[in-house]
């Protein structure tokens, strides 16, 4: 009589070898998941700080700007780089050593071709490489200058 040892043997190498396959696509769609959530967690807090700006431009408070060390960008408006933990970055009190911004918004004034008393805007907030994870327009009143 013949042993039946190589049959088991064989039988749970494959059984091995389907569960390990199992296990990767598991792994992959865990990595892919993770990623969506921190792209939607940073999208979600980008839109929080352009509001934030928006309202600023339009309530004419250019304190906040200054207290979120805001740079001014010539005539186009505003640029407030953030750290990975979205504090905003002061290059003044960090001078050589500031760290990279992995977040940065920046609001510019689009075509005021309507009334004097009209201005509009856009404030978006981009990913380090680019990457547009926000842009929210604006519009306000004052006697014909831009805030």
């Amino acid at each position: 009589m013949r042993s039946k040892a190589p049959l088991i043997l064989m039988e749970q190498m494959v059984m091995l070898l389907v569960f390990a396959l199992a296990a990767a696509l598991c792994l992959q769609a865990f990595v892919k998941s993770d990623a969506l959530s921190s792209r939607s967690e940073a999208r979600d807090r980008a839109l929080l700080e352009a509001q934030n700006a928006a309202e600023a431009l339009k309530s004419r408070d250019n304190s906040y700007f200054d207290t979120m060390c805001a740079r001014v960008n010539g005539s186009a408006g505003y640029r407030i780089d953030y750290g990975e933990d979205w504090e905003p970055i002061n290059y003044d009190a960090c001078g050589m050593e500031a760290p990279e911004a992995v977040y940065y918004l920046m609001t510019a004034w689009t075509d005021n071709s309507g009334p004097d008393y009209l201005w509009t805007a856009d404030v978006s907030v981009y990913m380090e490489n680019g990457d547009l994870l926000v842009t929210l327009p604006v519009a306000g009143q004052n006697g014909g200058e831009r805030p």
